[in-house]
């Protein structure tokens, strides 16, 4: 069953001073299909399951004929000598004469040919690399993974950063207004300028806490760029989620554990050592043949010769005892398939474990984002109403100043709630291998 993030809110474009409409307005699907092309990690996990393919053809071309030529020429500026009785040649018994064989010019070219018929090895070595190019392609879907949880990530604390200043500004805006009515009570002489210099230094801090959230927002953008290979120089906008309890679980129920299939390729893998193991007791078996013509040349007597030479053969190689090489190996692949079959059951429990875990998380969370809004709403209410009294004259500026903090530490836990709900979600996709 397919899983998607689904495409949430209406479009909005949203930033620090806000983009010009030529920006680009994306969603968080459009983010994750840009990275999928533009991650240079993607890139790299695709490109070795392209080595690894290649691997494979070239370990194929053992099993073709193999055509080899070779060429020797060599000047002999003194030729060498053997020593042979003389009564060889006739002469007297008991002496000896040194004899030399060969000319000083000597052209050798050899052309050979070879073909395997068997090899023990040959098959393991196939397997291995077949198993190898799973465990490629499983590793680069961690990888894509991986990438598609940082964009995501990316996404919604941009999504939360964004929303938080959004509130400061509505702040603002309230507190200045507030400011400007106080400065006219202390030019009247209602209220003593004290009074003012509360509201302002709430003002400051309002503005200090915007500073430093749009710093973090602005490397947010610069990150997401990178993410999805956006250009430096254009502006990026997104769609607005809206901090709504909307989920990203959409027949989320299929489950990827790529770090079990690891595993699970490593006993494969151990298998068919085991196989590899008992072949090696097995003979080698090759073809092969040769044609060779050598060229002599003797130019003091303008003699040259040519003299040609061809053979077939069948050549065995064959271990008939090792040292106990392989019993050993054989021994060790017994304990490592032991360890790795004690590695899976234990990975096992735990990747169940977290997912349920996770799965609870969301729950947990998605239930705190509701208390935090329906907080928000009152803070909002008592707000409202000391800001009115404030205006009537009847309570001070300290207790708007704490209705006023209440109101923005709702706003932030609004905030807070609403990251951890998605980080939650992506949390669980994570852990079960489907983020789309």
């Amino acid at each position: 069953m397919k899983n998607r993030f689904i495409k949430v809110g209406f479009s909005i474009v949203i930033g620090l001073n806000g983009f010009n409409s030529m920006s680009q307005t994306l969603d968080l699907n459009a983010c994750l299909r840009m990275a999928d092309t533009a991650s240079l990690a993607i890139r790299n996990a695709r490109l070795d399951q392209e080595i690894n393919q290649e691997q494979r053809g070239s370990y194929l071309s053992a099993r073709l004929p193999q055509l080899n030529f070779n060429a020797d020429y060599k000047y002999n500026a003194k030729i060498p000598g053997q020593v042979v009785p003389a009564a060889f040649f006739g002469g007297q018994p008991g002496t000896y004469s040194t004899v030399q064989f060969g000319v000083p010019y000597v052209f050798s070219n050899t052309l050979q040919l070879s073909q395997i018929l068997f090899n023990s090895q040959l098959n393991y070595g196939l397997q291995a690399l077949k198993i190898n190019s799973e465990i490629v392609a499983t590793q680069a879907e961690m990888t894509v993974q991986d990438i598609r949880y940082q964009v995501s990530n990316t996404y919604f604390t941009i999504q939360a950063i964004n929303r938080q200043i959004q509130f400061i500004n509505s702040n603002l805006l309230n507190t200045r207004v507030l400011l400007e009515n106080m400065e006219v009570m202390v030019k009247q002489g209602m209220v003593v300028e004290t009074e003012s210099d509360k509201i302002k230094i709430s003002e400051l801090s309002l503005l200090n806490t915007k500073t430093i959230l749009s710093e973090n927002l602005e490397q947010l953008y610069s990150l997401m760029k990178i993410l999805i290979g956006y250009p430096k120089d254009k502006e990026l906008a997104f769609e607005s989620d809206e901090l709504v309890e909307k989920t990203l679980l959409i027949n989320s129920e299929s489950k990827n554990y790529f770090a079990l299939n690891l595993v699970d390729l490593q006993k494969k893998m151990n298998a068919e050592e085991k196989k590899g193991i008992k072949m090696g007791y097995l003979p080698n078996l090759a073809f092969y043949s040769a044609y060779n013509f050598n060229i002599n040349i003797k130019p003091e007597d303008n003699f040259r010769k040519g003299i040609d030479g061809a053979f077939i053969g069948l050549r065995m190689d064959w271990n008939l005892f090792d040292g106990l090489d392989k019993f050993h190996k054989y021994k060790m692949n017994a304990f490592n398939r032991e360890k790795i079959e004690n590695q899976y059951n234990l990975l096992q429990q735990q990747l169940e474990m977290n997912a349920v875990n996770n799965r609870n998380q969301i729950e947990v969370k998605g239930k705190s984002l509701q208390l935090t809004k329906e907080q928000l709403v009152l803070a909002e209410k008592v707000y409202k109403n000391a800001n009115l009294k404030f205006q009537q004259g009847l309570t001070s500026s300290t207790d708007l100043i704490l209705a006023d903090n209440g109101l923005q530490q709702a706003q932030t836990n609004v905030v807070s709630a609403y990251i951890q709900l998605r980080q939650a979600e992506l949390e669980y996709l994570k852990s079960i291998g489907n983020i789309k």
